[in-house]
């Protein structure tokens, strides 16, 4: 069975709530309507019931929750829940409500902070910065959390690298330029959420141009050393680095630039030691192999609050929105 099929049936196993603040953009209620449809999950929209009328004119959301902050009966609870999280930044009141009703992104964060819903999908014609700052200010870090990241699961047709082409790749939408400390934190959340997701065993390779010292620079260091700081923090995962992608992912070549790893050649999570070559590798890995890209879905947040890519269509929001109901269920 494919990857999102196989999320989408564990979605309906035990069915979550999904806020989705975005009503403005066309592909996120096509993507609600679908949700709906293939009952993987309660939706929430935020907007006017005029906007959505208008927006998902010809879809089916008769199923679908709507809020309206300007209307809503509730609005006053979430304002006086935002001036009290945010009390020691000074929030006041007036500033809360304006918030409120002007960027839907901090209502959504507020209902889940409340438990009136289970996630939130966000990004499609937001930026990543103003989809994560309310999740951070509202529903804040998981305890024990080092560091949040991002994460793209990609699904690669008739691949048979991998989990049979399907590949966690982390950090492709968050952290610019991760230290070795913050790398290795990135590598064991990319294994914990693949394990959670894909439920195979994860094999994660920190990429670099150099396979074991086969290069001498700073950068190569500094993969080399996350990767040990890695392998201290959880010996429970098969981890290796620095290696080469062919290396990291092809037998034949991980056997002849990294002889005896248990990695090398088998990997199945990828580790980028920088937002640029994350960025660029999924894209030239959605766009030039034709793969599903489900993300940047966020991992360390206390809740499963998730970004889109701005250029997402609306089957990869729907995908998106079971996978944020699958880690609400293990939340």
């Amino acid at each position: 069975m494919a990857f999102i099929d196989e999320i989408k049936n564990r979605a309906r196993a035990d069915k979550k709530t999904i806020v989705l603040p975005e009503s403005m953009d066309r592909r996120v209620l096509e993507a609600a309507a679908t949700a709906l449809k293939e009952d993987i999950a309660n939706i929430i929209l935020i907007g006017s019931d005029e906007e959505i009328a208008k927006n998902g004119e010809g879809l089916d959301l008769s199923k679908a929750v709507t809020v309206d902050p300007a209307t809503s009966p509730d609005t006053q609870s979430y304002v006086d829940l935002f001036v009290e999280l945010r009390k020691a930044k000074g929030l006041t009141e007036e500033e809360a409500r304006k918030l409120i009703l002007e960027d839907y992104m901090f209502l959504a964060c507020l209902m889940v902070k409340a438990g009136k819903a289970d996630g939130v999908v966000s990004g499609a014609c937001h930026s990543t910065a103003n989809t994560l700052r309310p999740a951070l200010q509202i529903v804040k870090t998981k305890p024990g959390t080092k560091l949040v990241s991002a994460f793209f699961v990609m699904v690669v047709p008739n691949c048979d690298l991998g989990e049979n082409g399907t590949f966690v790749f982390g950090d492709c939408g968050l952290n610019q330029n991760p230290n070795p400390e913050e790398l290795a934190a990135i590598a064991v959340s990319s294994a914990e959420s693949f394990k959670a997701l894909v439920g195979a065993e994860p094999k994660v390779a920190l990429l670099s141009h150099s396979s074991k010292g086969s290069a001498k620079h700073a950068d190569v260091d500094k993969v080399a050393e996350a990767t040990k700081i890695a392998k201290e923090m959880a010996p429970q995962f098969k981890i290796d680095g620095e290696l080469q992608a062919d290396a990291s992912m092809v037998p034949s070549v991980g056997a002849s630039k990294a002889p005896g790893s248990d990695v090398a050649g088998s990997a199945n999570v990828l580790i980028f030691p920088d937002l640029d070559a994350g960025n660029i590798g999924y894209k030239l890995v959605e766009r030039l192999a034709k793969a599903e890209a489900y993300g940047p879905m966020t991992q360390g947040i206390a809740k499963p609050i998730n970004d889109l890519s701005r250029g997402c269509k609306a089957e990869d929001i729907v995908g998106v929105i079971a996978i944020t109901a699958v880690q609400a269920q293990l939340n």
